[in-house]
């Protein structure tokens, strides 16, 4: 029997990356899955789980979604990562990073809320990062302020509703190898001598580890989270960054 048998997940972002590997491993617990993403040629590569495009930056589209709840468990993994300083980020860049990386999850988690309130359970396990309240990054400056914002909205979530049955969390992760992080690789070695490889090798190299994480190291954790064993832990923001913030 999964560790997830009998819960109805939602996954948000499942297209890719964390997201899609959350997604999987839920599937393989157990779980009934609904995963979104707004890439639909990215969903329908998935398989063993229920799709729907959905972006969650529209509140209609969402508030359709959480419709097909309730859900026991949400995964929130949407996200976009910016690169530069606050002198490098306009308003247009900070209202688009805030509306992606934290109002989404605002927006995705209240609509899904009211529905595990209703069943009198649920887990909200959502993917902030080691930057951020955790560490600060170089050229990471809005995305490690709607991070830190991600932190901070999961533990009041989880303050306001821990008696009624609802846990709230979040992973902090570090760098992890995805489709998103090799396009910031590819975007960096354009400007790099060595190319590609040199960025890689930058990337690496402030990795106590040695190595990048995977998005299935990560999945592995919100498989946990969302799981009764963790019936205990809320409000936490847990780092999964392979030494990266404390070695």
């Amino acid at each position: 029997m999964g560790r997830l048998e009998g819960k109805r997940a939602l996954v948000t972002a499942a297209g890719a990356g964390i997201g899609r590997a959350t997604a999987l491993a839920y599937a393989r617990e157990g779980a009934t899955v609904l995963a979104t993403d707004i890439d639909a040629a990215a969903l329908a590569a998935l398989a063993g789980v229920e799709t729907r495009v959905m972006d969650v930056r529209d509140p209609a589209a969402v508030a359709e979604v959480a419709g097909a709840g309730p859900f026991d468990v949400l995964v929130n993994c949407a996200g976009y990562v910016a690169h530069g300083t606050i002198l490098d980020c306009d308003e247009e860049g900070w209202a688009f990073s805030l509306d992606l990386n934290l109002t989404a999850m605002y927006r995705v988690t209240r609509a899904v809320l009211p529905g595990m309130l209703a069943q009198g359970r649920g887990s909200i396990v959502s993917i902030a990062s080691a930057v951020g309240s955790i560490q600060a990054a170089p050229n990471r400056f809005v995305y490690g302020a709607t991070k830190a914002g991600v932190i901070g909205m999961m533990k009041s979530v989880a303050a306001d509703f821990v008696r009624q049955g609802i846990r709230a969390n979040a992973i902090c992760p570090g760098t992890v190898d995805s489709p998103s992080l090799r396009a910031r690789m590819a975007a960096l070695g354009a400007t790099l001598p060595g190319g590609v490889a040199e960025a890689e090798a930058l990337f690496l190299a402030r990795q106590p580890a040695g190595r990048l994480g995977t998005a299935d190291e990560i999945a592995a954790l919100a498989v946990h989270l969302g799981a009764d064993e963790s019936a205990f832990t809320t409000g936490a923001a847990i780092v999964i960054d392979g030494g990266w913030s404390n070695v």
